[in-house]
């Protein structure tokens, strides 16, 4: 038959008794690693499922590539399109950080017209710097998601573009700005998006002269591309 012994008298059972600590147990290693692990799946998730698109990578595909067993993942998600709906959260959550800091950076009393290339700027390297996967997995995975996902990511995606509005409707007050705001949002984004489609770094052995530019040349070459000379 089974005793529980009350803590206090478990400890009097013997000098030699160890004492069992109070509060929560300590974390083992793995557990102090879920962090690094979740990170490292989200991260070679977003790589496979741009290489190779969604249904074409399977789950032993993503564990292998970061060095886990086959059945870890759902340790950490659910399911393949769990991780699928954190690739595309976690990259937008990651992008507005870095667009409020570029923002940020600003001097103050900058003129819309800074404020539009710091913001093309940013994209570019959203786009195409380091982390930049997840952009293509929601260009071409976006049907994979759920609705309430798409919801979930679609918040984000406004959030982002929030701080493009009011700077596109400045400068289409000023005649800086052919467009109407709202179409050239549109065009805008899908013209930036595209290009990584077609980038290639400048140390790159691509035979794409045209692609071959640094991210300050893509900024300044969008911003004569869609705007007018100031006069």
């Amino acid at each position: 038959m089974n005793l529980d012994i009350p803590e206090p008298l478990a400890a009097d059972a013997g000098s030699d008794a160890p004492r069992r600590a109070r509060g929560r147990p300590r974390k083992t290693a793995d557990e102090r690693d879920d962090g690094n692990r979740r990170r490292e799946l989200v991260t070679g998730a977003a790589r496979l499922f741009r290489a190779q698109g969604f249904a074409g990578t399977s789950t032993r595909d993503i564990a292998t590539a970061v060095g886990m067993r086959s059945g870890s993942p759902f340790y950490h998600f659910e399911s393949k399109e769990a991780l699928l709906a954190a690739v595309m959260l976690e990259g937008m959550q990651g992008a507005l950080q870095r667009q409020n800091a570029a923002l940020a950076s600003l001097p103050q009393g900058a003129g819309v017209r800074e404020r539009l290339r710091v913001l093309v700027r940013n994209h570019f390297d959203v786009l195409l710097g380091p982390d930049s996967d997840f952009i293509p997995v929601m260009l071409y995975e976006w049907r994979s998601l759920n609705a309430a996902q798409r919801s979930e990511v679609n918040r984000l995606k406004d959030q982002y573009e929030a701080d493009w509005v009011p700077v596109l409707a400045a400068l289409h007050a000023q005649g800086q700005l052919g467009s109407d705001p709202v179409l050239a949002r549109l065009m805008i984004f899908g013209a930036l998006n595209w290009s990584a489609q077609w980038y290639a770094p400048p140390s790159g052995r691509s035979a794409k002269a045209r692609a071959r530019a640094s991210l300050d040349d893509l900024t300044t070459s969008a911003m004569q591309l869609f705007l007018k000379e100031p006069t």
